[in-house]
């Protein structure tokens, strides 16, 4: 590799990536995950009514909607298209979808650490369970493997 060399922009259409099923209707797609930095960047749809389970972050998460509406079971605001969410590490909350087609994006960094009611530990996703999960749902659901940009 040159070291003069410009380095080049890297574009994903929206199309480039499929959906993969992750339970009851909602979706998912892994745009970018830096494995050295335990960096993922995901986008869900959620339907309605859709729950992700009780979670504390090990490092700090940047969200964006850009459909439906969505929030925190253990705070009042809702995020709706066009909200910005900072969650800092430590948070913890529970997602909890309110309209059909919710569209959030998320740029993770460190680990979901999945708690149950009492606060145990139930399991932990990272970037590197996520684009393991997700390459291999794509080859499941014959998408073949997508060009996640994987570094």
């Amino acid at each position: 590799m040159d070291p003069n060399a410009t380095p080049e922009s890297i574009h994903i259409g929206r199309d480039d990536l499929p959906w993969v099923d992750i339970g009851p209707g909602a979706k998912l797609r892994v745009l970018q995950v830096k494995l050295g930095e335990n960096l993922w960047i995901i986008e869900n749809i959620f339907p309605a009514g859709y729950e992700v389970e009780t979670h504390r972050h090990t490092g700090p998460v940047f969200g964006y909607t850009t459909a439906g509406a969505w929030k925190y079971k253990e705070y009042d605001y809702v995020n709706r298209a066009g909200s910005f969410l900072y969650e800092p590490a430590g948070s913890v909350h529970t997602l909890q979808c309110i309209e059909d087609e919710t569209q959030v994006w998320f740029q993770m960094y460190g680990a979901n650490v999945n708690l149950d009611a009492a606060g145990n530990v139930t399991s932990v996703v990272d970037a590197h369970t996520t684009v393991r999960f997700y390459l291999e749902a794509c080859k499941q659901a014959g998408h073949g493997e997508p060009r996640v940009l994987i570094e």
